[in-house]
């Protein structure tokens, strides 16, 4: 599986219920994991107890990790996705920016691995929304030598034009 991962449990959310008995209190927990080399996963996890709620999302971020692309430490190329009312413009930076992200966003590219990047969430600030629309930009993004088949060409020829 992975060698080294990283969780971060990024949002928390209570819901609360008036019953005959008294309250009934219920946990959401949203949860991205990596391993620093440019696998990430994100889930949420529910339960009555946020340990409890922790614990699920983890073991589902587990399962649905993906691999995305890195160019030396940062990604390939600029990307933004929306999803719901949230957009996320994602840019790659020079050596030495740091993760120019906030909350979500920062906490997924930090388990990525990803040193140096650029990014501006538009629209709602949701983290569940940002996180998504953050997910669907990164299973956009590809790598020069995706492209370079794509186009029948060298990864020299792609990165000079």
């Amino acid at each position: 599986m992975i060698d080294q991962q990283q969780k971060r449990g990024d949002s928390r959310r209570e819901g609360r219920g008036g019953l005959k008995g008294g309250r009934h209190f219920g946990f959401s927990v949203l949860v991205c994991v990596g391993d620093q080399k440019g696998r990430v996963g994100i889930a949420i996890g529910k339960a009555n107890a946020v340990p409890d709620a922790v614990k699920k999302g983890l073991d589902k971020a587990k399962k649905c990790l993906f691999r995305v692309p890195i160019y030396k430490s940062t990604i390939p190329h600029p990307i933004s996705a929306k999803y719901g009312a949230s957009m996320v413009i994602i840019k790659p930076a020079a050596p030495g920016t740091g993760v120019i992200a906030g909350g979500a966003v920062r906490a997924i590219f930090e388990a990525l691995g990803v040193k140096d990047i650029l990014s501006k969430k538009i629209g709602s600030s949701n983290p569940i929304n940002v996180t998504k629309a953050t997910l669907i930009a990164l299973k956009k993004m590809r790598s020069v030598s995706d492209i370079a088949k794509i186009r029948n060409i060298s990864a020299e020829q792609v990165l000079n034009g």
